[in-house]
């Protein structure tokens, strides 16, 4: 079992930055690979970054490439996810998971935090 907890949302105008984090419980954390996804109103939830459980695969949605950045440090139990160039259509919920397999695919994903919320201004 992992529980996950994000943290580092908040309001940001277009073009600016934030770091989210998301701190997992359990000593299991380093074989999982983690991913992040947003939803935003009405729409679904989708894919944005993932990371391989040792680091050293990642995998980016066209839409964040150049622009976003996934890290681990298995040491703290923590994933991190850097935005930069923040666009209004950035603007979501995003809630990290993890996964017993590195995946693009929500669905393989069994444990889910609450979510953060990321807002950006025009």
């Amino acid at each position: 079992q992992v529980q996950l907890v994000e943290s580092g949302g908040g309001l940001v105008q277009a073009g600016g930055s934030l770091r989210l984090s998301c701190a997992a419980s359990g000593r299991t954390f380093s074989s999982y690979a983690m991913g992040w996804f947003r939803q935003a109103p009405g729409k679904e939830r989708d894919f944005v970054l993932a990371i391989s459980s040792s680091g050293g695969l990642t995998n980016y949605a066209d839409s964040v490439k150049g622009r976003f950045t996934i890290s681990r440090d298995n040491a703290k139990n923590t994933v991190y996810l850097q935005m930069n160039s923040l666009k209004p259509e950035d603007t979501a919920v995003y809630y990290c998971a993890a996964a017993s397999r590195f995946s693009t695919h929500k669905y393989e994903y069994a444990y889910w935090g609450q979510g953060t919320q990321v807002t950006v201004s025009s």
